[in-house]
């Protein structure tokens, strides 16, 4: 039986009339159009708390990062991209939906226990594999999901035809792969237990699956997500090895973090290379981010921003990006525009030609990547974060940004604090008191935001027996 992406495929490569059609409508509608025969394959690598300043193409010093330092040199690098959130479930929310992670019920982390859980991915959320599907496209995750532990939530219930991943929101061990007790190791929803650091194993199974898709002729969506560097700070120590002999009178505990992540640039540059030997480099887009900033306990690199993971503070939000796309995308390219996760969904939806019919707040950014001129968004950008715990209670904090200004809340028992990002990109002098008419106007927009987030239900159901 011929299945229906092999039937949508053909038709892309032999309906000319189709083709021009869609052609003719995209000019009419002003939308950016890739009219390709050969639609490009898309691998989006999503890290996991890697600070702004922890590569050396971002400005690391005690680091090295050759692969992914190379794959930023071959296409984009962005200077003001942002995680839709400090933490990790939101943002991952918004890079497949294309929203506001509290508009598709995702406020905060999704955590095993009732208790400490705070979102449960919306049921009518339209996330990016079912998109794709209309294109011919097949859809893979490689690593963490941490958008849901058990059924309807799982990767393969929400689109995805293939995963071979981890379900939860950390692993207690990279080697044993255990969250609390618990084997979250998937190959689609079959639980597995494989030997090895996560990271290599990830690595291998992205590997696995571009070598198994020389064979085939539709194109896919790969979603590589690492796990690395999020705690516990677990890289073989031989790589740690390494870094001491290297670095002399390093923080042994800052040695550790490069490790891991010196050891995932590693597989990223494996991967790299898989795409490359496999054909495949020439018709693929790669983009690379971080799901948030990093940790500062574990003695990540932030840059010069302020704060790190968990913090509405730049240093919580502001990420290394970068894209890549032979001869599409100019190599040793620059983009200081301030674009945001959930902007990918629009921006992959916009290179393979898919329209977006429903509501999403995140704008296509493919002008930009393409070297083309591209205005402002004129938008507000809001980030949303509820937790639990003393330090929270289970209420939110927020900020807002409106061009240069930025209005915040870093705790939920906190006064707002404003800043001017153009003259005080470090957010030291709070003008809250001083420009009470920004202030305001912001506050107002802000009340608006939280309550659409505040209609949209994020409690888990009765909880079953996790699977």
């Amino acid at each position: 039986m011929v299945s229906m992406k092999s039937l949508l495929w053909q038709n892309r490569r032999t309906n000319r009339c189709s083709l021009v059609a869609l052609v003719v409508v995209a000019i009419l509608t002003g939308r950016q159009f890739v009219a390709a025969e050969n639609p490009p394959n898309v691998v989006v690598i999503l890290v996991d708390d890697l600070g702004y300043g922890d590569l050396g193409s971002y400005g690391a010093t005690d680091l090295k990062s050759p692969h992914i330092d190379t794959l930023v040199s071959r296409g984009m690098k962005f200077s003001n991209f942002y995680a839709n959130c400090p933490v990790c479930s939101p943002t991952r929310a918004s890079l497949l939906t294309g929203r506001y992670p509290e508009l598709v019920g995702v406020p905060g982390v999704i955590r095993t226990f009732a208790d400490q859980n705070w979102g449960e991915l919306s049921s009518d959320a339209i996330l990016l594999p079912s998109m794709l599907e209309s294109a011919g496209y097949d859809s893979a995750i490689v690593g963490k999901w941490h958008l849901g532990l058990e059924s309807p939530n799982r990767p393969t219930d929400r689109g995805f035809d293939f995963f071979h991943g981890y379900l939860g929101d950390m692993m207690d061990d990279y080697y044993k792969h255990r969250r609390h007790g618990i084997n979250y190791m998937r190959t689609g929803t079959r639980e597995i237990d494989p030997p090895g650091h996560a990271t290599d194993l990830f690595t291998d199974w992205a590997c696995d699956y571009l070598r198994g898709r020389t064979q085939k002729k539709a194109p896919f969506f790969l979603y590589l997500a690492y796990n690395a560097p999020h705690t516990p700070i677990q890289p073989p120590e031989d790589w740690v090895e390494k870094v001491l002999q290297r670095e002399k009178g390093i923080d042994p505990a800052r040695a550790r973090l490069v490790a891991l992540i010196e050891h995932m640039d590693d597989g990223i540059g494996k991967v790299m290379e898989t795409i490359s030997k496999t054909g495949l480099a020439s018709n693929t887009l790669v983009i690379f981010t971080s799901d948030n900033g990093g940790q500062l306990s574990v003695k990540a690199n932030n840059g010069p921003l302020r704060d790190g993971k968990q913090s509405m503070y730049e240093g919580g939000l502001k990420v290394p990006a970068c894209a890549v796309w032979p001869e599409k995308i100019a190599a040793g390219s620059h983009s200081d525009r301030i674009a945001i996760t959930m902007d990918l969904f629009a921006t992959i939806c916009d290179v393979v030609g898919v329209p977006v019919k429903h509501t999403i707040e995140g704008r296509s950014i493919l002008p930009t990547l393409l070297g083309k001129s591209q205005a402002a968004e004129d938008r507000d950008l809001f980030f949303h974060r509820r937790e639990g715990g003393e330090r929270y209670g289970g209420l939110t904090i927020h900020a807002i940004r409106r061009g240069e200004w930025k209005l915040l809340q870093n705790s939920p028992f906190a006064p707002m604090e404003l800043y001017n990002l153009t003259q005080d990109p470090a957010e030291r002098n709070d003008l809250a008191n001083d420009n009470r008419k920004v202030y305001r106007e912001m506050l107002s927009a802000l009340r608006v935001q939280i309550q659409r987030g505040g209609a949209v239900p994020w409690q888990r159901p009765a909880r079953r027996d996790v699977k």
